[in-house]
């Protein structure tokens, strides 16, 4: 499985964005394969993982040409910088409590 990390430094977010972020979230499920797709914002920092089985998933979906659009809209008006790295998770682990 492999993560992909998205970090930004905020410049303005406004109604497009929420739109546009929910779109897409919708769209890398959907036709790509994201099989989890979790986003924060704190302050000026916004940072986004999605999880995906295969690199080829994941290729596909920066190439799509609604993801593409969103990048150019991000550089030129939502973000002040940002940052994505793209890792393989080698192990987890996690904690549930019952009720």
């Amino acid at each position: 499985m492999y993560a992909v990390i998205f970090r930004a430094e905020i410049n303005h977010l406004d109604q497009e964005y929420s739109d546009t972020a929910a779109k897409l979230r919708n769209l890398a499920v959907e036709k790509y394969g994201c099989l989890d797709f979790v986003a924060t914002t704190e302050g000026y920092q916004e940072i986004a993982i999605s999880y995906w089985e295969t690199l080829e998933q994941i290729s596909r979906w920066k190439q799509d040409e609604q993801h593409i659009k969103a990048q150019q809209l991000g550089q030129s008006k939502w973000y002040k910088a940002y940052q994505v790295q793209v890792v393989e998770v080698q192990h987890g682990y996690g904690f549930e409590m019952s009720e």
